[in-house]
């Protein structure tokens, strides 16, 4: 089996993206036996969408048996497994090439939502219980992740077999400059998580993944919805 996982450069001004540093260093400690294929997104709407944009052409190349791809979530304090993507760019600041659509859809004429193939609650169990914080969540935003998250779902669409979604996860303890490994600070600044937290999370993520590729693995039949 083959994987694929992204991450994103660096936007708005930041000098690193926690997204590539996971999925860099998830790169690093990756064992297999599955083959891991990684690689940086560009922050650009028309990029991740298009045609002949990097995911797509990540798809038809390698050809993946998981996909999973990945963004900051700036602010959380959890690694977060997005269940939905909708078809809405909706951009509060420039990407990285300048583009700002205003309700805009991401696919002209494609359904309004599409969702995760991945087995989230199942991921999420996991991952919590290698005491990292996680959940399943319900919006990825209008941004950018969420324009690739839709991009992805809606290019698999037609390609039964292949389970792929997304990961949202927190800014680094690195990037931060902070000592602490928590995943939020005492005195109620920005939460975060080391990188080798975020890889191993992404790894688990994975591998839940592979599993249930493999048929080994399903959901579990458990709440993980919101009240709001």
């Amino acid at each position: 089996m083959k994987v694929l996982v992204t991450g994103f450069e660096p936007f708005g001004g930041d000098a690193v993206n926690a997204s590539a540093e996971a999925v860099t260093a998830l790169a690093g400690r990756w064992t297999g036996p599955e083959e891991l294929v990684t690689a940086i997104l560009p922050v650009e709407f028309d990029e991740v969408r298009g045609a002949d944009g990097p995911l797509l052409r990540l798809l038809d190349e390698h050809a993946p048996d998981v996909v999973v791809a990945v963004g900051l979530a700036g602010g959380v304090s959890e690694v977060r497994v997005e269940r939905v993507a909708i078809n809405l760019m909706d951009a509060r600041i420039p990407d990285n090439g300048g583009a700002q659509p205003v309700d805009a859809p991401v696919v002209d004429g494609g359904p309004a939502a599409r969702f995760t193939t991945l087995p989230a609650k199942a991921a999420v169990a996991a991952v919590r219980e290698a005491g990292i914080p996680a959940g399943v969540t319900y919006s990825a935003g209008t941004y950018v992740c969420n324009a690739t998250f839709y991009a992805l779902q809606h290019a698999l669409a037609g390609r039964p077999g292949v389970l792929s979604g997304f990961v949202h996860v927190p800014r680094t303890t690195e990037e931060l400059g902070a000592q602490e490994s928590a995943s939020a600070l005492a005195d109620g600044g920005e939460p975060h998580l080391p990188v080798d937290a975020l890889a191993r999370a992404l790894e688990i993520v994975v591998r839940t993944a592979l599993g249930a590729a493999r048929g080994e693995v399903g959901e579990p039949a458990v709440a993980a919805g919101t009240l709001h």
